[in-house]
């Protein structure tokens, strides 16, 4: 995926009710590397990146970019959210140049089912309302994935297309500020 452009990076930890989105520290590697290889997490996402890959290569901080938050929820991270382009060669966008903000997140199965990924996900569109004002923001996934189309519903993502791609119904949306 593209660069998400020039935004103010770091922000400073974003506070919710109960959670913080914050930069990725080296601390946070482990967990980095038990989301990545995950067959829970993955099973919708092409499936878990085998772990000795991701231990030899992973670097000493992992996902610090701009646009990249980690979830941590009592000082530890049970998962990420993080905003890219996306990418002009797939289908679904709705601009005509491309490149729109796209929404991503992934959490540990520990913590499925309580309600992070709304909130973490609600505070992260929150940010990038403030740091790219105007730009609409778009989230894909398999149609299959029943709990990520009950939370692009939550957090008021209007569908715009559906279609076939990684051998998948694929569901596309886009939320606007």
């Amino acid at each position: 995926m593209a660069e998400l452009g020039p935004v103010a990076w770091p922000p400073l930890p974003i506070r919710t009710e109960r959670l913080v989105l914050r930069e990725s520290e080296a601390r946070d590697r482990a967990t980095f590397i038990e989301l990545f290889s995950s067959p829970e997490a993955h099973r919708y996402l092409g499936g878990p990146q085998p772990r000795a890959d991701l231990e030899r290569d992973a670097p000493e901080v992992p996902g610090r970019r701009p646009g990249a938050f980690v979830i941590e929820l009592d000082a530890a991270m049970i998962g990420t959210v993080m905003f890219d382009r996306r990418d002009a060669e797939r289908p679904g966008h709705v601009r005509p140049d491309a490149g729109e903000v796209e929404l991503g997140y992934l959490l540990s199965p520990s913590a499925w089912g309580r309600g992070y990924a709304t909130e973490a996900c609600a505070a992260a569109l929150g940010w990038v309302a403030g740091a790219l004002a105007g730009e609409p923001v778009v989230l894909c996934t398999q149609t299959a994935n029943e709990p990520s189309m009950r939370l692009a519903a939550k957090l008021g993502f209007t569908e715009v297309a559906r279609f076939e791609e990684f051998d998948a119904e694929q569901w596309f949306g886009v939320w606007s500020a």
